[in-house]
């Protein structure tokens, strides 16, 4: 009989808890959110990679999603140094696709952006602005451009630091993948 009386105070606290207990993960679980699918449309994802391209699309309600290819190129060590953009442009002007490149900031933008297909000549071009990303070239590419990546193994992006002026930067900028990657993407409507 004792130790039913020393066991009714601990079972009468159980009874007492057990409600309150209950209540306050009821409480609780009301104050938490469980999720819900979000709106995606706006939002960019990568659709599919060809070799060494992604294809970087925005989601829209209805119709075709605008789409770019894209890479990153590294430092040959892995960390990530600038990146590249190609969309291809309405039929009618020189410029048959446009890309942008964004390279880091303290780049020397009086040495322009230099690009060369196989270790051909190197072509010159201008940066467009920077932001606190980095540094933007704005390039259009002819058919002719467009014919050389698709025949090249490799691209050779040059850049110059503003702090070593007397160095030159080369990134590697792999075409394996391009041409399924170029004939796939959106063309931009103006």
């Amino acid at each position: 009989m004792i130790k039913f009386l020393n066991a009714l105070p601990l079972c009468a606290a159980l009874c007492v808890l057990a409600p309150v207990s209950a209540f306050a993960q009821t409480t609780a679980e009301s104050q938490l959110s469980l999720g819900e699918d979000a709106d995606e449309v706006g939002k960019p994802y990568t659709r599919e990679v060809t070799e060494d391209w992604e294809m970087r699309c925005i989601r829209v309600e209805e119709g075709e999603e605008p789409c770019q290819m894209y890479q990153m190129m590294d430092d040959g060590q892995g960390a990530p140094v600038a990146e590249i953009s190609v969309f291809r442009l309405p039929e009618g002007g020189k410029a048959v696709a446009g890309a942008t490149l964004i390279v880091p900031l303290e780049t020397s933008l009086t040495d322009q952006l230099r690009i060369s297909i196989d270790g051909d000549k190197a072509r010159r071009y201008p940066f467009a602005f920077c932001n606190p990303i980095g540094c933007y070239v704005r390039l259009g590419l002819t058919a002719e451009d467009i014919a050389s990546f698709k025949r090249g193994n490799a691209a050779t992006i040059t850049i110059v630091p503003a702090l070593a002026p007397d160095q030159k930067v080369d990134l590697d900028l792999s075409l394996k993948g391009f041409t399924a990657s170029f004939d796939a993407v959106s063309v931009v409507e103006q």
